[in-house]
């Protein structure tokens, strides 16, 4: 399956609704579960991004789907970067001639 990291930042009102956050992750994770996405890892952190999420998906457009789905409700903007095992890369540059 698709893996990908996704870094999130908060906008303006999730900043000001910041204390509901972990509710909406929580949402926001059953309902990828719900389509088909398994949420491998959910982090805040410091710095330029507010939280990073790792996952599976069954494939690419149920990922981008989704993530458009939490987007829309306004209180994160998103970065989405298709992710590989070192053992996929390796089969990856196999095919480089």
């Amino acid at each position: 399956m698709p893996m990908f990291v996704t870094l999130y930042k908060f906008t303006d009102q999730g900043i000001r609704n910041v204390k509901d956050s972990p509710n909406r992750l929580d949402t926001a994770i059953k309902a990828a579960d719900a389509v088909g996405i398994k949420v491998l890892g959910a982090y805040y952190t410091l710095g330029e991004y507010d939280l990073v999420v790792v996952s599976e998906s069954t494939n690419e457009e149920v990922a981008v789907a989704h993530t458009l789905a939490v987007n829309s409700l306004g209180n994160v903007r998103s970065v989405t970067m298709r992710a590989y095992t070192p053992a996929d890369f390796a089969e990856i540059v196999k095919k480089i001639p």
